[in-house]
């Protein structure tokens, strides 16, 4: 991909499933409330990260280009 990425969690959406914990192992933390965060929000592109974007089931995981906030996930309509 080669790639950056960086990494949101919407966690208004957020329903603390951790589906993007046994997606990308590593990726991902929860809080002491269950809310994701990515570990880290400016991060090389990489399939785990994706996957955990599309395996969330509220799509809460937000990806973009850093340098022009393109969507990387999801994709624009």
């Amino acid at each position: 991909m080669g790639d950056r990425w960086h990494v949101e969690v919407d966690r208004g959406v957020c329903i603390g499933s951790a589906m993007c914990l046994s997606h990308a192992p590593g990726g991902f933390r929860l809080d002491s409330a269950r809310q994701s965060h990515p570990s880290e929000p400016d991060t090389d592109a990489n399939e785990k990260i994706l996957a955990a974007a599309e395996g969330c089931p509220v799509e809460a995981i937000l990806i973009t280009l850093p340098d022009t906030g393109e969507p990387v996930f999801p994709p624009e309509e």
